[in-house]
């Protein structure tokens, strides 16, 4: 994976799409995952500080040591972490706009579950980067398909938080195979080949937890999702 940043206590990498950060019960049949790939490169032990879906890609933070994750891990749930996303959804959001709208926790059904959850706030701020109106037809409805760039400020770090924002405001991400559109995955995917969930971390700021310093942490996004900016005329600024 491309190292983004490296010193004696944090790594930051470009995690690709379709890799998973960790093993977990529901994907035991695995066998790579980004902490395992990272410590086979660097050659010693690293510690997942956040986490991104195994469709998102983008920059992901480790650190090397239990005292950096600790006090990294709290700089994220006390909210002093900025986070920034791409996506590209269905339909053409507002210009500006805050999604606040809590969410119980997002257990999948194959797990067993402990009694009835409780909504969490959860707030989500965006911006529409670029709007695209193609003249090809996901389902007999419209004729033409519309589709947006949107840049995404998660407030808080709920799971699935930004899939679960979008398709509440009925602007689901597209490649999205659980919260999103499945005639529009499969326009995408048929037309432009790009068989990914288009949504990608593309920066970070957090103070180093040991130093004191501002970091800056970007990745543009790259593949499937670069090449489909490129065909729509898409561009953006990280």
């Amino acid at each position: 994976m491309p190292i983004l940043y490296r010193d004696d206590h944090l790594v930051a990498v470009h995690k690709p799409s379709g890799l998973l950060v960790h093993r977990s019960e529901l994907d035991r049949h695995e066998t790579l995952f980004a902490v395992q790939l990272l410590r086979q490169q660097i050659g010693q032990w690293v510690w997942p500080v956040h986490r991104l879906d195994r469709g998102t890609s983008g920059v992901l933070l480790f650190a090397l040591d239990r005292e950096t994750l600790a006090l990294a891990g709290q700089a994220f749930e006390t909210r002093e972490v900025l986070k920034e996303y791409l996506a590209v959804v269905r339909g053409w959001p507002e210009d500006s706009g805050s999604i606040d709208h809590p969410l119980k926790p997002d257990n999948d059904p194959r797990l067993p579950q402990r009694g009835e959850p409780y909504a969490q706030a959860a707030l989500t701020r965006y911006e529409t980067l670029a709007r695209m109106e193609l003249p090809l037809a996901a389902d007999d409805r419209y004729p033409t398909s519309r589709y947006a760039l949107v840049r995404l400020h998660p407030e808080t770090g709920r799971r699935h938080q930004l899939r679960r924002h979008l398709k509440h405001i009925s602007h689901p991400i597209i490649g999205d195979a659980t919260h999103g559109k499945g005639a529009h995955n499969r326009l995408i995917a048929t037309h432009f080949g790009c068989h990914r969930m288009l949504l990608a971390c593309t920066r970070l700021e957090l103070q180093h937890p040991r130093t004191g310093e501002q970091l800056l942490l970007q990745a543009a996004p790259d593949g499937d999702f670069e090449r489909l900016l490129a065909r729509l005329g898409w561009s953006y600024r990280l």
